[in-house]
C-alpha cells in the first residue's frame, strides 16, 4: 500500500515538473520573438545622439568682389600714345603720370589762342590812341561851333566818332576776354595730354599700348584701370523671397572658391532698392505694345535678385577682383546649445513644439514631444524635452539593403 502511494506522488511529481518546463520553454520562446522583433525594427532604425553645438539661421548669397573704388582713367584727347609710364600691378599715388599722348595739335591751338589775343590787344592800343585823337577834335569842334567857326555837321560827325570809338574799345575788351578764355582751355587741353591717376591704387589692366592711337571724338578711350584693393566690396545677390528677411546692419561672413575653409566676417551695409533688372524696363523706352509684353513676359519668369552691398578689409591682398564669394547671411544664431539633425522631426505642435521618435536603450521606439528654437533646415535647437546623448530616430533603412547588409559577400567581392 505505501509502495504506491509513492509511486503516485512521483507520477503526480514528474506531470507537474513537464509542465513546468513546457511552461518555461512556451515563456523562452515568447521572449526570445519579442527580442528578435525589437532587434530587428531596431535594426531598420537610422539614428543620431542629441548633441551640443552651434547653430545659426541664414540667408545664403552670391557675390561678387570688387575694389571699393575701381576706376576707368581715360584720355580726353585724341592722339597717339607717345609713352605709358605704368606697368600690370604697379602701385601709383593720385597725380602721378600714367600716359602722355602727341601733344602737337594741342601745343599749336595754345599758341594760336595766345597770339590772338596778342593781335586783339595791339588792336585795342590802337583804338586807344584813335579816342584820344577822337575826343581832341570834339573839343576842338565844341569851341569852334561856340565861336560860330564851324558848321553843326562837323560837330555831330565828331561826337559821332568819340562815341564810335568807345564802342570799339568796350568789343575789343570782350574779344580780349574771349581769347583768354581760349587761351585757358588750350592750356587745359595740352594738360589733357598728360595722363595722371585720379585716386591711389593699384593698375588692374592696361587698355592701350605705347604707340597706339586713341580717338577721344565719340567716347573717352580707356587707358588703364586703377583699383583700391586694400578695401574691398562685396555685392551679393539676394533673392526676392530671402531680402524680405534682412536688413543692413546684420553680421555676415563669406568664403570664396579657393579658401572655403577661412571666413571673412563683415556686416551688411545696405541693400539696393532695385534689382539689376530696372534698366531693361521697357517702360523707359519708346517700344511698341509687342516688345513691352513680350519683354514684361520674359522679365516676370525671370529670377530677381536685389545688391546686398558690404566691405572688408584686404591689407594682405589676398582677396583679389571678380572673385566668387559665397555669402551667409546670418539672421539667428545661438552657441552651445543642444542640437539634433533637423530629420528627425515629426509632426509639428503649437508653440514651437515637435514630436520626436527615441530609440532606447533596450531597443524600443518612443514618441515624445519637444521644444525647439533655431531651425535651418539641417540641425535644430532643442529647447526642452531631451537630453544630451539621447539617440533620436532620423529615418529607416529598406529591408532590401537590411538583408542585403546581413548576407554576407561572396569571397574575393567587396
Amino acid at each position: 500500500m505505501p509502495t504506491n502511494v509513492a509511486t503516485e506522488r512521483r507520477h503526480i511529481l514528474r506531470r507537474f515538473a513537464v509542465v513546468i518546463l513546457a511552461l518555461v520553454a512556451v515563456g523562452l520562446l515568447l521572449w526570445l520573438v519579442k527580442i528578435m522583433l525589437v532587434s530587428e525594427q531596431t535594426a531598420t532604425m537610422i539614428t543620431a545622439p542629441a548633441t551640443i553645438g552651434d547653430i545659426e539661421e541664414s540667408v545664403l548669397a552670391s557675390g561678387t568682389l570688387k575694389p571699393v573704388k575701381l576706376v576707368a582713367v581715360g584720355a580726353q584727347v585724341s592722339g597717339r600714345v607717345t609713352s605709358l609710364k605704368v606697368s600690370l600691378g604697379q602701385t601709383v599715388r593720385a597725380g602721378d603720370l600714367i600716359a602722355e599722348i602727341d601733344s602737337l595739335t594741342q601745343q599749336n591751338s595754345l599758341r594760336t589762342a595766345e597770339a590772338t589775343l596778342a593781335y586783339t590787344r595791339a588792336q585795342r592800343l590802337e583804338k586807344e590812341a584813335a579816342l584820344v585823337l577822337a575826343e581832341a577834335t570834339l573839343a576842338r569842334q565844341q569851341l569852334t561851333w561856340a565861336q560860330k567857326a564851324s558848321s553843326r555837321a562837323e560837330y555831330d560827325s565828331a561826337e559821332a566818332t568819340v562815341k564810335t570809338t568807345r564802342a570799339q574799345l568796350a568789343q575789343l575788351d570782350a574779344q580780349i576776354v574771349q581769347a583768354e578764355v581760349g587761351i585757358e582751355t588750350a592750356r587745359i587741353n595740352l594738360g589733357y595730354t598728360r595722363i595722371t591717376a585720379p585716386i591711389d591704387g593699384t593698375v588692374l589692366l592696361s587698355v592701350t599700348q605705347e604707340g597706339q592711337t586713341v580717338n577721344a571724338v565719340q567716347s573717352a578711350p580707356t587707358i588703364v584701370i586703377l583699383g583700391q584693393l586694400d578695401t574691398m566690396m562685396v555685392r551679393a545677390e539676394i533673392s526676392e523671397a530671402d531680402v524680405v528677411k534682412v536688413h543692413p546692419g546684420q553680421p555676415v561672413y563669406f568664403t570664396v572658391l579657393g579658401d572655403r575653409k577661412h571666413r571673412h566676417y563683415a556686416r551688411l551695409g545696405s541693400i539696393e532698392p532695385a534689382p539689376e533688372s530696372i534698366r531693361n524696363d521697357s517702360s523707359f523706352s519708346a517700344t511698341t505694345a509687342t516688345t513691352a509684353n513680350s519683354s514684361s513676359s520674359s522679365s516676370s519668369t525671370s529670377a530677381v535678385y536685389y545688391n546686398g552691398i558690404f566691405t572688408i578689409p584686404n591689407t594682405d591682398r589676398k582677396l583679389r577682383t571678380y572673385m566668387t564669394a559665397e555669402v551667409h547671411i546670418i539672421l539667428a544664431e545661438a552657441r552651445k546649445v543642444l542640437t539634433i539633425p533637423a530629420a528627425a522631426l515629426g509632426n509639428a505642435g503649437p508653440d514651437e513644439s515637435s514630436t520626436v521618435r527615441i530609440a532606447g536603450s533596450d531597443g524600443r521606439i518612443t514618441t515624445r514631444t519637444i521644444k525647439i528654437g533655431l531651425n535651418n533646415k539641417i540641425t535644430v535647437e532643442v529647447k526642452a524635452g531631451l537630453k544630451e546623448g539621447e539617440h533620436v530616430v532620423i529615418g529607416e533603412r529598406s529591408r532590401g539593403a537590411s538583408e542585403a547588409a546581413a548576407i554576407p559577400s561572396p569571397p574575393g567581392e567587396l
